[in-house]
């Protein structure tokens, strides 16, 4: 999509702060951490949100979440502990329209039991 910042940010057309890439995926840190380590995870296919997911999208889906137990481990958090969130649409708290994961650590996280 031409006017998706992460579709931009995955065609280098917007700098950011790179941490992860590969043919499926770019990760990035966020520009407004929640948390010290906020790394958003981003399929290199644009998907507005999780509802436009297909079925054939379950494998990129599962990479995603690999690829955030792999950063989770290069940042020195899995073992204290971590967050992986995905919002969807408006009052899910979703604001780009590009399907991305968020790993949240170095903190104590709340809520969410």
């Amino acid at each position: 999509m031409t006017d998706c910042i992460f579709c931009k940010i995955i065609a280098g057309e917007i700098p950011s702060t790179n941490v992860y890439k590969d043919e499926h995926t770019t990760a990035f840190r966020d520009i407004n951490p929640a948390a010290p380590t906020h790394i958003l995870i981003v399929p290199n296919k644009h998907i507005d949100s999780a509802n436009f997911m297909i079925a054939d999208d379950e494998q990129l889906i599962g990479h995603l979440v690999l690829v955030a137990k792999e950063l989770a481990a290069k940042e020195g958090i899995a073992e204290s502990g971590y967050r992986l969130m995905m919002n969807t649409n408006q009052e899910g708290g979703q604001t780009v329209f590009h399907i991305h994961l968020h790993l949240l650590g170095g903190r104590q996280m709340k809520g969410f039991g």
